[in-house]
C-alpha cells in the first residue's frame, strides 16, 4: 500500500527541511506545491503565469489550479509508493479533492504532522531569508548569513529576496495561512490523523518529534 503524508505548518516554520528528511526516511517523493508553482513560473507555462500574480501577493493559488497541478504530479512513476505533500491541501475543498485523488491509487492520507510556531518567530525567519539566483541555496541574514554579503557561498551567484519573502508580504502570507487553513487543521484533528509539533525547537528536535509520529503509528 502506498504511504501518503500531509505535512502542515505556516510559512517559515521549516516544513521544507523536515519534508526532505521525512520523504527520504519513507522512500517517497517530497512534493512541494510551492516548488512546483515556481518551476512553472520560471518556465512561463500557462499555469505558472496564472499562479504568479497570487503568489507574489502572498495569497493562495485558487483550488482548481492547485488541484490540477497535484493530480498531474501524483500520476508520475516516482509516486507509486506514495508521496509527502507539502503545501497541499490548504483548504477543506482541497482535502476532499485529495481524498478522491488518492482513491485512484488505492491510497489514503496516513499521517498529518502539524509543525507550528509563534507568529513573531515566523516573521523573523521569513523576512530575513535570501535565495541565490543560480541554484536556490537559502541564507538568513541572522541565522545563516553568507560569508560575503549578497553573494552565495556555494556558487558565487547573487542573492535576492523573493517577492513572497519581503516583510510586507510575509505578514499577509501568515495571516492568509491561518485564516484559510485553520478549518483544515480541525478537519484532520477530528479524524485522529493530526499530531502537532513545536516548530520553535531546533531542527534536530523537530525531526525527532516527526520521526516519533511515524514510528508510533507505523
Amino acid at each position: 500500500m502506498p504511504t501518503y503524508i500531509v505535512l502542515l505548518g505556516p510559512p517559515g516554520v521549516g516544513k521544507g527541511t523536515q519534508a526532505n528528511i521525512l520523504a527520504d526516511t519513507a522512500s517517497i517523493p517530497h512534493i512541494s506545491s510551492g516548488d512546483l508553482f515556481r518551476e512553472n513560473i520560471a518556465e512561463k507555462t500557462d499555469l505558472g503565469m496564472l499562479a504568479q500574480a497570487y503568489i507574489n501577493k502572498g495569497e493562495l493559488v485558487p483550488d482548481d489550479l492547485t488541484i490540477s497541478m497535484i493530480r498531474s504530479r501524483l500520476h508520475q512513476p516516482d509516486c507509486k509508493n506514495g508521496a509527502l505533500l507539502d503545501g497541499f491541501p490548504r483548504t477543506i475543498v482541497q482535502a476532499h479533492a485529495l481524498e478522491k485523488l488518492l482513491g485512484e491509487f488505492n491510497g489514503k492520507v496516513d499521517y498529518v504532522p502539524y509543525i507550528n510556531a509563534p507568529e513573531p518567530i515566523l516573521v523573523e525567519r521569513l523576512s530575513g531569508r535570501w535565495t541565490c539566483k543560480e541554484n536556490g541555496h537559502i541564507y538568513h541574514e541572522k541565522n545563516n548569513p553568507p560569508k560575503r554579503s549578497g553573494i552565495c557561498d556555494e556558487d558565487g551567484s547573487e542573492l535576492y529576496q523573493r517577492e513572497d519573502d519581503k516583510s510586507e508580504t510575509v505578514v499577509n502570507r501568515i495571516a492568509v495561512y491561518f485564516k484559510q487553513t485553520a478549518p483544515l487543521i480541525d478537519y484532520y484533528r477530528k479524524q485522529g490523523l493530526l499530531t502537532e509539533v513545536d516548530g520553535a525547537q531546533s531542527i534536530e528536535k523537530v525531526t525527532a518529534s516527526l520521526m516519533a509520529i511515524i514510528e508510533k503509528k507505523g
